[in-house]
């Protein structure tokens, strides 16, 4: 199918309301995934604008299946898909012990080395400066910093929670870009 007419059609299913967007949701996230070579680059912009629409709408079911859909383009994830649900595969990562420094990297917008980094400091600081810089709630953060890196004893946990607190968010986002364009440290 042409581009135009793919767009086409995928515009007339959004009219069709909310009956058919988990249909539309579904098959423009397949499309983006697997990109036709002969489609313009800037018809991803609506179509990726179509999807943000379409998984704000959708129930929980279609978003869950949308992150399963999306799990190999974090990137992507965290642009269409609704903040708590990235949140969610976030923690739920970090729960089940997985890759949590490439799904933190995309979040962040941060390289895997730094966000390696993030996680591995003690304090837990670095993970709240990112967090907070992020939009990230302070439940996202204690969820992240307690199975990520689970404290010894009860005063190093609650330290660890307390630095989110302590944490001005107009700094953490300056940190953060900062770490997204590599001109401070992690240590910084």
């Amino acid at each position: 199918m042409a581009a135009s007419q793919k767009l086409s059609h995928l515009l007339q299913l959004a009219d069709q309301g909310p009956a058919l967007r988990a249909a539309l949701a579904e098959e423009v996230a397949e499309l983006l995934v697997h990109w036709p070579a002969g489609y313009p680059q800037t018809m991803r912009g609506a179509c990726e604008a179509l999807l943000t629409k379409a998984a704000r709408d959708a129930d929980a079911a279609t978003r869950a299946r949308l992150r399963v859909q999306l799990c190999s383009h974090p990137e992507l994830a965290g642009r269409v898909l609704p903040p708590e649900s990235v949140t969610q595969g976030l923690i739920e990562m970090a729960r089940h012990g997985g890759n949590l420094v490439m799904a933190l990297a995309a979040r962040l917008g941060v390289d895997e080395k730094r966000a390696a980094q993030i996680l591995e400091d003690e304090t837990g600081v670095a993970l709240a400066v990112a967090c907070k810089g992020a939009g990230l709630d302070r439940a996202t953060f204690s969820a992240l910093a307690l199975l990520a890196r689970p404290a010894g004893d009860r005063i190093h946990a609650y330290a660890m929670l307390d630095a989110f607190e302590n944490v001005p968010a107009c700094e953490a986002a300056q940190v953060l870009n900062g770490w997204r364009d590599g001109r401070t440290t992690v240590a910084a």
